[in-house]
């Protein structure tokens, strides 16, 4: 949606103690996606409003949900999840750059709808896997758990520090996006995979790694971000 924000004490907009985070994106695609909103917001009819790329990208969202779960029904529903990935792309990267681009921001409003509806986006996603068959429940439930837990300790720290992470040494939303678009690929012609000797459902080896990954960054900014709080907090 719009830049991401930092409220201290009130709920005006007016209110000089609030003020925007420090957005910090640093991710692979970055430079490129930057020129590529930066175009599409200039170019964007007069009619289109924030709002409604917001709401494209979550109805992608859903809409991916309800593909993955029929996908193995009908596996070439794995090409309209690739579709929505993009179509969420658009709407969900698009929303924020237009309303800075035409000084249209909402930083409160936009913060809390921009990040309730990511949350709502990962579960209709991870549900949709999970009723699908090509990922184990239990593995999807973890995963929701952990990219939640990240996703808290991001707010957490905006909050606090007042700095925004778009991005985690080198990957942000966008790079996962497509690493996940080219899962789905293998995953239509290919479930499943060998490990030691040992054959496994595709997604759920996938969604192991990520959540190794997205553990190990999560314990490293909590302990970054508590050691940065508690020497900014000297007793």
């Amino acid at each position: 949606m719009t830049a991401i924000a930092v409220n201290s004490t009130s709920t005006k907009n007016s209110n000089p103690d609030f003020k925007n985070a420090t957005r910090e994106q640093t991710s692979l695609l970055a430079p490129l996606e930057r020129i590529s909103l930066q175009w599409l917001a200039r170019h964007m009819p007069a009619w289109v409003k924030s709002d409604h790329l917001t709401l494209l990208g979550f109805a992608a969202m859903f809409v991916a949900g309800v593909c993955y779960s029929i996908a193995q029904r009908w596996p070439a529903a794995f090409l309209i999840v690739n579709f929505c990935l993009a179509v969420n792309w658009f709407g969900d990267s698009l929303d924020g750059t237009l309303a800075r681009y035409r000084h249209k921001q909402r930083p409160r409003y936009g913060f809390y709808v921009d990040h309730i509806i990511d949350a709502f986006g990962i579960l209709f996603v991870l549900c949709g896997l999970a009723m699908s068959g090509y990922m184990s429940l239990t593995i999807a439930l973890a995963t929701l758990v952990v990219y939640f837990m990240l996703s808290i300790d991001v707010y957490l720290a905006t909050y606090t520090i007042g700095t925004f992470k778009l991005s985690f040494y080198k990957f942000s939303p966008t790079e996962l996006r497509i690493l996940l678009a080219i899962g789905n690929l293998r995953a239509m012609y290919r479930p499943t995979a060998h490990v030691f000797g040992e054959r496994y459902l595709f997604f759920d080896i996938g969604a192991i790694v990520a959540i190794a990954l997205m553990a190990v960054v999560l314990i490293v900014s909590v302990t970054r971000n508590t050691i940065t709080l508690y020497r900014a907090e000297r007793v």
